[in-house]
């Protein structure tokens, strides 16, 4: 199983914390190093000093790296055009040599959206948007250099796009959709994308959702287009502690205990669990980002046992 470093920093964090923890997971080995793209503090925190947007992160964290692979988890179809938003991604992919990924959702905070004069749509029309967008973004991506894309939606139109920057990965970053949606989000995941994920759903949602998109791709006979199923993934919040006292200290850090929390054998059994369960991919949400050690403990002591087999 392969494991990445996910954190929230519209909690509070700049982008100095950012790098600190992204340069630490890729030292100890971790898969990827992921972030929410969110604008608005949840909770009862402060969000200090402030937001600090996804992709602008990204890309330098991306020229401070050189192997972990970079992403969101996911990213709005409310926050950017989908034009621009193919010609940011692809050029954070440049910067990283290949590295990086897409999440992209329906998004769902209407807060934040309120906060920063973002238009919220209602959930129909976010989840069209969301599919012409992730038709667009794959579509400019995937256009030979030299041809022209168009596109006729009900949201957005595309009319002769060179679909330029290309990039570095072949087809263009890997594609995650993830939700627990009983209709459409299987559809699109089956349709677009090369990651589904399911956050912080219990074992049984997690099957359920794994299950449904296995459907749904059968449905689309994704197999005829030589199109292989998507990874599956999940994500969970981890509170992990050489001993029960440094894990409950922790869990209180952060204010209650996660699904996955305890000395390392405990968590090992519960990720052992999600791995039955057809997680291939895991995201260990962090909360609290300045506790490096953490990661130490998860990579030497929980990592280790579950080798990547990809």
């Amino acid at each position: 199983m392969r494991m990445v470093i996910f954190i929230e920093p519209q909690q509070g964090a700049t982008y100095a914390d950012q790098l600190r923890i992204a340069r630490h997971a890729e030292e100890l080995g971790f898969d990827g190093f992921f972030r929410s793209d969110h604008f608005l503090s949840m909770g009862a925190g402060d969000g200090m000093p402030g937001p600090t947007d996804a992709w602008a992160t990204l890309a330098a964290i991306a020229d401070q790296t050189s192997r972990i692979r970079l992403g969101t988890l996911v990213t709005s179809a409310t926050f950017r055009l989908p034009g621009p938003l193919a010609i940011t991604v692809a050029q954070a992919d440049q910067m990283s040599g290949g590295r990086v990924e897409l999440g992209l959702g329906a998004g769902w905070f209407e807060a934040e959206h309120t906060a920063y004069g973002i238009p919220f749509p209602p959930l129909r029309e976010r989840f069209d948007r969301l599919e012409e967008q992730l038709a667009i973004v794959t579509g400019l991506w995937q256009t030979p250099v030299g041809e022209r894309f168009s596109f006729q939606g009900k949201h957005y139109n595309l009319a002769d796009s060179p679909a330029l920057p290309k990039p570095v990965q072949a087809g263009g970053p890997p594609i995650i959709v993830g939700g627990h949606g009983p209709r459409r989000t299987p559809a699109l995941a089956a349709r677009f994308a090369d990651e589904f994920n399911v956050a912080f759903g219990t074992l049984e949602q997690t099957r359920a959702a794994f299950a449904r998109v296995a459907a749904a791709c059968e449905e689309c006979d994704r197999s005829a287009s030589g199109r292989i199923a998507p990874v599956l993934s999940a994500a969970q919040t981890i509170t992990v502690g050489r001993t029960e006292e440094e894990a409950r200290r922790r869990s209180e850090r952060i204010g209650r205990t996660p699904p996955l929390s305890g000395t390392p054998s405990q968590v090992v059994d519960q990720i052992g669990a999600f791995a039955e369960a057809g997680t291939t991919r895991l995201f260990l949400q962090i909360l609290d980002i300045s506790d490096l050690d953490h990661l130490d403990v998860i990579a030497e002591q929980v990592a280790t046992q579950f080798p990547d087999e990809s």
